[in-house]
């Protein structure tokens, strides 16, 4: 029977076909987008990123700041949602054009009996991006086309394309209520619906990319959260430092624990293994051995999975090993 294979949790892995043991049958073949997929992930094609970035959202003032600091106050245009581009610092006549102000007297008004809580977002910040190399016109036409697809004529939204670091990203600031009255939430499901979307957008540019979820492609790291990523890059993360800290004295110890999330992660890895493998049976029978072999070598070159403190310890026990290295090599 075909399905899609999951974590635990119940979310979906990758949006392609598992089969029961009894072994394919003619009615389960993969469709060719469930091959196109399956053929970028073993490829290792670049992987699409959407991220909502979490501050500063539910306050005018902050969100007129955050318009102007992605326009480079002034130096770039940002394009609007009818293609117009918007030149000069544009924060507080966009706050105008988009009504903000009204909406922030209604939330205002609907939160006056609720103190305690925290006031709705009056916009999402969105932050698309692909890896170093990636033609950085062809990420702005795809986040261009996915929000007029998915946005235009219900929510108000400007973008612009960022170049200054490595990594070619667009910025896209989403009105949180729609022109109906609607207000959006943002759940994971939605995010990776809007990878998925992106990462589409971007084949029809000719940049090969996916968007699949990180077990699937047999990666166990857990990402941080956007701040601890950017100051852990610096090198100025207090939270990375704690936890290399800590797990150093371990080392030092001898006494290592064991991440407790450990056992889920290897459960997490059978199922995906087995997927992967009932996915290269199901390839074969479809006339597709080479690919089937190419899933098959995937799998094998997985590595084993590590939670995060095994995955500093590694760290810091090959860092401890190039030193002891240095020094013993050095003339006496």
């Amino acid at each position: 029977m075909a399905r899609t294979f999951r974590l635990p949790k119940e979310e979906p892995l990758l949006n392609i076909a598992s089969y029961a043991r009894g072994g394919p049958r003619a009615a389960d073949r993969l469709t060719p987008s469930q091959v196109e997929q399956i053929r970028l992930t073993v490829n290792r094609a670049p992987e699409a990123v959407v991220k909502v970035l979490p501050h500063a959202s539910n306050d005018l003032k902050a969100v007129g700041r955050h318009l102007d600091y992605i326009g480079r106050q002034g130096h770039l245009s940002l394009e609007g949602d009818d293609g117009e581009q918007l030149q000069g610092r544009i924060g507080k006549a966009l706050l105008e054009d988009w009504n903000l102000k009204l909406d922030d007297v209604r939330r205002k008004g609907n939160l006056a009996s609720l103190r305690s809580r925290k006031p709705p977002k009056l916009v999402h910040k969105l932050m698309f991006s692909m890896p170093p190399g990636t033609p950085p016109q062809k990420v702005l036409a795809a986040v261009r086309n996915f929000a007029r697809e998915e946005f235009y004529g219900q929510h108000r939204y400007a973008l612009v394309l960022h170049t200054d670091e490595p990594h070619p990203h667009v910025h896209l600031v989403l009105k949180a209520v729609s022109e109906q009255g609607v207000r959006l939430n943002i759940k994971k499901a939605t995010l990776r619906r809007w990878r998925s979307q992106f990462a589409s957008h971007l084949r029809g540019q000719g940049v090969a990319a996916n968007a699949t979820e990180r077990a699937v492609r047999g990666e166990s790291r857990s990402s941080k959260k956007d701040g601890i990523f950017r100051a852990s890059h610096r090198g100025e993360s207090t939270y990375m430092r704690a936890q290399a800290s800590a797990i150093a004295s371990e080392l030092l110890r001898g006494d290592i624990r064991v991440d407790p999330g450990k056992r889920q992660l290897i459960e997490t890895r059978r199922q995906v293994v087995h997927g992967w493998l009932q996915v290269a049976s199901a390839l074969e029978y479809g006339g597709q051995r080479g690919l089937a072999d190419e899933v098959r070598r995937f799998v094998a070159a997985m590595d084993s999975p590590r939670a995060g403190r095994e995955s500093i310890a590694a760290e810091l026990a090959r860092h401890i090993h190039v030193r002891r290295e240095l020094v013993r090599g050095r003339p006496r």
